[in-house]
């Protein structure tokens, strides 16, 4: 079998395989990507960037090669279509092109990641994702009792509590994700028979603990520990959950959305509060923020696809020239419905 002189983790007959796999109409440039794809770096970049959003750093400290030479590789994917750039402030974060033309071609090339270096790759992305955690975990204990202050230093005078409560229906479970040092918890015990608190961060938790939890509510205010993206609950567990500026922190935040879904009961009510896009990198600097806001409508996205109707919207003015969101959305009754279906036959 003969094997591409530069690359040889990709056969002639595997090139072949590739194209008969390609939709007949497709409009992308395919002797172009072939090209950016016959060097055995760019075809490892390639494979890490279907499955995490990096950064150039975390990708360089992953791959343990120069800068220099990883974005020079990063620019030739990228200018191939094959790669799509984010751009967040003054940082570039590079994931796959997931849908298109050039969506089709990457899954056709899918079974070419195989073992090896692509293997090892993947699994030392995995370990800079969960330092990155681990940084943050730390910032967030190093700051627990200063937050509520640093938090006033961006919202101001802002009404945050009034603004949530207005969205909050009464329940009787409702959960702050992201919970921090609890500012919301009082929200939603004024709301549900039952809050729970969850935050990555432990000295979060006792500094919410410390403010919040009193002989008074015992059963009735419960903190747990644990990350957005791997929530501590149960499926179908709450009738509302909240995500407070939280979804910033986070490198993937639409896995946020998706477990929210999945602990919510169907007809739920999520309300999810963040900044507007914008290009303050002193948040990033000082208060540790991952992606520095949204566009709105991203989040509805995020939302529609996993199984909620956004119902209403508000914006808010807060400090230092930013502005705040929020969506209230609720999750399809569809799954309810089936199980009803499903007993009554």
């Amino acid at each position: 079998m003969v094997k591409s002189r530069q690359n040889p983790g990709l056969t002639i007959s595997k090139y072949l395989d590739i194209v008969k796999r390609m939709n007949q109409e497709n409009r992308i440039d395919t002797l172009r990507c072939f090209k950016a794809l016959a060097d055995a770096t760019r075809l490892r970049l390639v494979n890490i960037a279907r499955h995490f959003e990096l950064n150039v750093n975390e990708i360089v400290e992953t791959m343990g090669m120069g800068q220099s030479r990883i974005s020079r590789h990063l620019k030739i994917l990228a200018d191939a279509g094959l790669l799509s750039p984010r751009h967040d402030g003054l940082w570039t974060f590079y994931s796959t092109v997931n849908d298109g033309d050039a969506g089709r071609f990457l899954d056709a090339m899918a079974f070419s990641f195989d073992g090896g270096d692509f293997a090892r790759d993947l699994e030392r992305a995995r370990e800079v994702q969960v330092e990155r955690n681990r940084e943050s975990q730390r910032f967030f204990d190093k700051v627990a009792r200063d937050w509520p202050e640093m938090k006033r230093t961006i919202i101001g005078d802002a009404a945050l509590d009034r603004f949530v409560a207005r969205h909050i229906p009464r329940c009787t479970i409702a959960v702050d994700l992201g919970c921090g040092s609890g500012d919301l918890l009082p929200v939603l015990q004024n709301k549900a028979r039952r809050v729970i608190g969850v935050d990555r961060a432990p000295r979060m938790l006792e500094e919410a603990r410390r403010r919040h939890l009193t002989h008074r509510h015992n059963g009735t205010l419960e903190l747990r520990l644990g990350e957005l993206e791997h929530l501590p609950l149960r499926e179908a567990e709450a009738d509302c959950a909240v995500i407070s500026m939280a979804l910033h922190h986070l490198a993937e935040p639409e896995k946020g959305i998706i477990e929210a879904a999945r602990i919510l009961k169907p007809g739920g009510t999520l309300v999810i509060i963040d900044l507007d896009a914008h290009h303050d990198e002193t948040l990033r600097t000082r208060y540790n923020d991952r992606w520095l806001g949204f566009d709105a409508a991203l989040i509805e996205k995020w939302l529609a696809r996993h199984g909620f109707t956004p119902q209403a919207r508000e914006a808010l003015a807060i400090d230092r020239g930013l502005q705040a969101f929020l969506v209230r959305s609720r999750k399809s009754e569809l799954k309810k419905k089936n199980q009803i279906r499903r007993r009554k036959s």
